[in-house]
Formats: structure tokens, C-alpha cells, sequence
């Protein structure tokens, strides 16, 4: 049964990536309908994160009053809605009012899709079984790499947020009709969650710093990979693909980077030597040629530890309080999140070429190496102590 609703959970939230990387898809198109420059393009990317600077926490909370699913179908739905006001958008602040309705959906589904799987999958299986979750987005984002720059390409920037609008309704229905909770969560009363411990909330800081560091550099890797490889010759459409071949790569490799830290444990050896790899990838999309090569090396190994993150942020708190501890992890992962696009494409507008955003994106990969190494220190220290 965990399997059927994890299969469920993650065609659900493909909706997530396939509706977040509408703006990464038009931004020329954008930019020509209404004047804007990389930095403001940055910020329509970045505003699909803002919410989650002000409602991860009352999300988290909201757990009290209403049930997981119901909750992320909510999320699904105000993800369809969004999409379809920037669809219709007249002006540059409509479609951004879209992006924010659109962010705060995904707020809700992101966080409440983690939670279920959590609850699932706790003590069995759960590095591999939130690899294959978090897969779901890279999944979403490829499919709208391809599919939305067909998409503008043949009919315009309003298409492809009406396709993903329609896509996320879609799964809204799916959700609310086949999605059953675990059989020994159901006698939990929906007002028993209380405040984290401290040792929780320790643990849960540094995992969100990690996963956010880790996205952000992501999103700078599918916002200025393209433009690294057009300067050297590559057409837009070959670019946009040759970039989400590391996309389609890590649906695999994170769900095999799960199983194998569900096997052999070592999840900070493995992390590191995944970071390795992003970093260097990142590096090689400024050799001329080296564009295929760097996105095999960046999806085959350095997105793989993907599911690990969000093992480490399941386990972190107890079951009665995770919907809360989640609301603190993404509430960090927002602020990174929705920081960081906006200062890459800063970047890039002083500079003049995407060089300077693409080491930016890899010093971020890099920083998720010392927070995952203080979060495990921390951890010992707390065991320690309460051991003596």
C-alpha cells in the first residue's frame, strides 16, 4: 500500500517543477512582452519561493485543523490557480501575482507531500523512499524544460502556465479521491502537535540550510546553465535540452543515491562526494564542448544525494510534531530560496556574461558540505550529553 500512495505522492507533485519552471521557460518571452531585465527575471523565479518566508510556519501549524491530504490538495490547487492568473496576465505584475498565489500552493503541497511520505515510510525504507519523492520535481522541471519551450516556441509565453495550470488541477482530483493516511496515524487527534524540543530544532535548521543551499544552487544551474552553453554557439532550444538532460539524470540516480544510503549508511561520505561533483560540473559548462559532459556529470552524481536531505529532515523530529519541525524547514529553505535567484541574476547583469552566476550557484552546492558536517556534530554532542 506505502508504495501505491508513494507512486500517487509523486505524480502529484510533478505539478510542483512542471508549474515552477513555466518562468525559467518564457523569461526571454517576458522580457520582450514587457521590458524586463535579468535581474527582474530573477526575481519572477525568486517569487515562486517568497511565501514560504511568511507561511511555512502557519503551514506547519495549520496541521492542528485540517488532514494532511486536504492540505495539499490546496496547495495543488492554488498552484493551478496561479498559473492560470500569470497566464492571463496583462501586465509583468499580474504574472507576478500568479508566481507568489502559485508559490504559496506550492508551500503547502511541498511541505504536506514530505510529511505523508515521512509518516509512510518512517523507520523503513525512507532515504529511498524521499529520494524517489523529491525526484518528482526534477521530473516536473524537465518536462517543462522540453515541454514549455515547445510550447512558447509554437504558441506563445501563455500557453505553457495554462498547460501547467491544467496539469496541476488535474492531480488535485487525483489526490483528494486516492490518497489514504497510514493506519496507525488515524487515532492521532489533529490538535496534539506541541513545540519542537531543542535538540529538534537544531537538527532542523542545519538540514534546512543544507536543502536550501542545495535547491538554490539547482535553480541557478536551470536559470543560467542555457545561457552558458548558447554563448559559446549552442542555439536556445539545443541548450534548454542539453541542460535538463541533468534533470532526467537525477530522477534515476537520486532514487539509487536513497537506496544505496538505506543499504550502507555513510549519508556524510556520500554527501560529500555528490557536492564534489555538482561543483565541478558547474565548472565545466564554461569549457566550450563541455556542455553534455558537465550535465551528465551534474545529474548523474551531483543531484543524486537529493532524498538524503530530506531523510535527515524527516528524522529529525517526532511524528507528533513533524508537521511543525517541517514548517521550520522549509521557512530556512524559502529564505535561501527565494535569496538567491534574485542575486544570480544580479550577477549576471553587472557582469555583463552568466559566468559569475554559475560560481555562484556552485559556491552554494559547496556551503552544503560544512552545514550537513555541523548538523551531524551537533547531533553527537546532543547524544553525548544526554547520555552522561
Amino acid at each position: 500500500m506505502r508504495w501505491r500512495i508513494l507512486a500517487l505522492l509523486f505524480a502529484a507533485r510533478v505539478g510542483l517543477g512542471f508549474q515552477f519552471q513555466t518562468m525559467g521557460a518564457v523569461g526571454a518571452e517576458l522580457s520582450d512582452a514587457f521590458g524586463l531585465d535579468h535581474a527582474e527575471i530573477g526575481l519572477m523565479i525568486g517569487l515562486f519561493m517568497a511565501p514560504g518566508l511568511f507561511l511555512a510556519m502557519p503551514a506547519g501549524f495549520s496541521g492542528r485543523f485540517a488532514s494532511d491530504h486536504v492540505l495539499a490538495g490546496l496547495g495543488l490547487g492554488m498552484l493551478a490557480l496561479g498559473g492560470a492568473l500569470s497566464a492571463m496576465a496583462l501586465t509583468s505584475g499580474l504574472v507576478g501575482m500568479g508566481r507568489v498565489l502559485a508559490g504559496a500552493g506550492f508551500l503547502f503541497a511541498n511541505l504536506y507531500f514530505t510529511k505523508m511520505v515521512a509518516d509512510w515510510f518512517e523507520g523503513r525504507e525512507i532515504a529511498t523512499a524521499m529520494s524517489i519523492l523529491v525526484m518528482s520535481w526534477p521530473f516536473g522541471i524537465a518536462m517543462g524544460q522540453v515541454g514549455h519551450a515547445w510550447l512558447v516556441e509554437f504558441y506563445g509565453w501563455r500557453v505553457p502556465f495554462a498547460v501547467a495550470s491544467a496539469y496541476c488541477a488535474v492531480a488535485t482530483i487525483a489526490l483528494f479521491a486516492l490518497y489514504r493516511a497510514p493506519n496507525d496515524l488515524r487515532s492521532h487527534p489533529l490538535g496534539s502537535i506541541r513545540g519542537l524540543l531543542p535538540r529538534e530544532w537544531g537538527l532542523i535548521l542545519l538540514a534546512g540550510m543544507a536543502w536550501g543551499a542545495f535547491n538554490a544552487g539547482y535553480v541557478v544551474y536551470l536559470s543560467f546553465g542555457p545561457a552558458m552553453l548558447e554563448r559559446h554557439g549552442t542555439s536556445a532550444l539545443a541548450s534548454a535540452s542539453v541542460i535538463s538532460v541533468g534533470s532526467w539524470l537525477m530522477i534515476f540516480s537520486g532514487a539509487a543515491g536513497g537506496q544505496i544510503a538505506d543499504r550502507f549508511g555513510r549519508r556524510q561520505t556520500i554527501l560529500t562526494a555528490c557536492i564534489a561533483g555538482a561543483v565541478l560540473a558547474l565548472m565545466l559548462l564554461s569549457v566550450p564542448g563541455a556542455g553534455l559532459a558537465a550535465s551528465l556529470l551534474f545529474g548523474l552524481v551531483g543531484m543524486a544525494p537529493a532524498g538524503i536531505f530530506m531523510a535527515l529532515a524527516g528524522e529529525a523530529v517526532a511524528p507528533e510534531r513533524r508537521a511543525f519541525g517541517m514548517g521550520v524547514f522549509f521557512t530556512v529553505y524559502y529564505i535561501i530560496m527565494a535569496a538567491c535567484p534574485p542575486i544570480a541574476g544580479w550577477i549576471f547583469d553587472r557582469s555583463g556574461a552568466p559566468d559569475g552566476a554559475i560560481l555562484f550557484g556552485a559556491l552554494l552546492f559547496a556551503f552544503v558540505v560544512p552545514a550537513v558536517v555541523l548538523r551531524r556534530m551537533f547531533k553527537s554532542q546532543v547524544v553525548s550529553v544526554s547520555s552522561q
